[in-house]
This record gives C-alpha cells, sequence and structure tokens, in this order.
C-alpha cells in the first residue's frame, strides 16, 4: 500500500549488544560460518519478497504521534490490511484502521464522533485519502512509517556497507541472529546501481521511495532480527528525521528538524490466511458526504 493513509475526524527489539564475528564457528544459531553478515541479510530480504499475508506488531516513537503501538494484519493481494493503533498524541486512545476494496474505514475512540451523523465508522474512497488536502490541522495522518509493506521495510539493510552480526538473541519466543549497519540515501542509490537482476534493483528502488516518504535524515540505523529459517522475525529503524512549515503566502516554505523517528517491527505470522471485513454499511458515514474534504 504505497499511499498515506488520511486519517481524518480526530481530536485536536531491544537487547543488549555484544560485537560478534561474521563468521563465529561457534555461533549457537547453527549457521555456516561461510555466511557473511551481507549475504544473511540478502537471503531474509528474498525470503520477505515472498511473504503475501503477514500478521505483525509495531511498537516504538513516530514523530508528531509520540509513542506508538499497532497491531495489524496485511495482504498483499489484493492490498488488504486491518490496523489497531494507540498513540501518545491521542491520549493512548485506540484507532481502528481498515483498507479494504480502495476504500479506507476508520473507526475509534479518538473520533469526533459528533461529526459523524450517528455512525460509528467513516469511509473514504483513495482519490480522498490519498489526497495532500488531509495533511493539515484539522485532519492529520496515520503515520506514514505505518503505511508500506513491512515486508519490505525490512530489505533496507541490503543497503548497508557496514553491516555486522551482533549475537544470538532470543525475539518473542523465536530464536535468532542479530545483524546491524547503517543506511543513507546515497547507499541506497549505489546499491541500486550496483543490483544484480530487477528484484533487486526494485527493492532498492522501493527503499530508497521508503527513505524519503518517511522523510529521514543523514543516517538510518537498522536492527535486523533472523530466525535461523532464515527469515526475518524483527526489524528496528532509527534515525533523524526532517519536517516542513510554511508553504503558504504569508509564511514561505521551510525545512526544519524533526523529532526523532524510533520503530520496531515483530513479524507474528506470515504467509497466513488474512481475513479483513468490510463495517456495517448501516454504521458507516461517508466522507464525501460529511462536507469535510
Amino acid at each position: 500500500m504505497s499511499a498515506a493513509f488520511a486519517v481524518v475526524l480526530l481530536t485536536g527489539g531491544t537487547a543488549a549488544c555484544g560485537e560478534g564475528t561474521a563468521s563465529d564457528p561457534a555461533s549457537p544459531s547453527g549457521r555456516s560460518p561461510e555466511v557473511t553478515p551481507a549475504q544473511a541479510v540478502a537471503k531474509a530480504a528474498a525470503g520477505a519478497e515472498r511473504i503475501t499475508s503477514l500478521h505483525y506488531r509495531v511498537t516504538g516513537t513516530v514523530p508528531q504521534w509520540g509513542r506508538l503501538r499497532a497491531d495489524a494484519s496485511m495482504h498483499t493481494a489484493p492490498p488488504t490490511m486491518g490496523m489497531k493503533l494507540s498513540a501518545g498524541r491521542y491520549g493512548g486512545k485506540q484507532t481502528e484502521v481498515r483498507f479494504v476494496d480502495g476504500a479506507i474505514y476508520i473507526h475509534g475512540d479518538a473520533l469526533r464522533t459528533e461529526m459523524l451523523k450517528g455512525a460509528s465508522w467513516f469511509t473514504a474512497e483513495q482519490a480522498a485519502w490519498g489526497s495532500d488536502s488531509f495533511d493539515n490541522n484539522s485532519y492529520g495522518m496515520l503515520p506514514r512509517q505505518l503505511e508500506a509493506n513491512p515486508a519490505l521495510q525490512s530489505t533496507m539493510l541490503t543497503a548497508s556497507k557496514d553491516v555486522r552480526r551482533i549475537r544470538t538473541e532470543t525475539v518473542d519466543g523465536v530464536r535468532t541472529t542479530h545483524y546491524k549497519g547503517t543506511v543513507t540515501s546515497d547507499g541506497i542509490r549505489v546499491a541500486r546501481d550496483a543490483a544484480a537482476g530487477k528484484a533487486a534493483r526494485e527493492r532498492q528502488i522501493n527503499n530508497l521511495g521508503q527513505f524519503w516518504t518517511m522523510r529521514l535524515k543523514g543516517t538510518l540505523t537498522v536492527d535486523l532480527w533472523i530466525g535461523d529459517d532464515n527469515r526475518t522475525k524483527q526489524f528496528r529503524m532509527r534515525s533523524d528525521t526532517f519536517a516542513s512549515k510554511g508553504g503558504t503566502a504569508d509564511q514561505p516554505l521551510e525545512i526544519v528538524d524533526g523529532e526523532p523517528f524510533d520503530m520496531t517491527v515483530t513479524f507474528l505470522e506470515a504467509n497466513a490466511p488474512v481475513t479483513v471485513e468490510t463495517p456495517p454499511s448501516d454504521d458507516t458515514a461517508d466522507l464525501a458526504e460529511l462536507g469535510l474534504d
């Protein structure tokens, strides 16, 4: 899902790091000592591209939203997603987001329900929720860091030139090997130009798009936890960000420092059936009919 999900009508891993070597013959993970960190990360990225559905958890701090926690399920074809999230910006109140058949549906305690004419959900077609008009004080946005396919986001470390193995760690009951590295937009471009094969090149094109969509500034630090099956179990991304203000006749557009970004995504289940239901039509208000767009 490449477009930003607009959320309107809203009220105004992690473990100790002990440096390891790339070819530790005593590695408890059982990996072959010939596998370098870069090769291990590339294998996990190839596996991530084969994920068609995913149940995952998101925790961390997102600019303008504060502390955030989300639980979500998604399917890639057709694009479908169901997510329940809470954020410090809205006092920890829960919001539910569903994306079904090209429309977005919003429900939750953070909604200004007095504007929904008795309904508890509202919906908007893609032409509305993808528009820039939502990005203002009246409408707010679902964090753009949550809009992307997390399986593809997890491949960001393939563009790192300093990826290294940290150690073996347990994540959510699963034994994993922890890798870490840094990524820059220039590094992604280099990886894109050097990519061998269409899939690898498209991966870096997607990574570059994500880098800018998330408004990352400078260097992105990425931690990746890979299970013994060569599949990603968890990843963490941390970076400074940039923001914009102004852009009106009275105030020229200005790029300023944004708030820190720190997000961890844990894969709970992959390639399992995902069902996201359309909310009842008699309990759903259409944004186009509310006169707010």
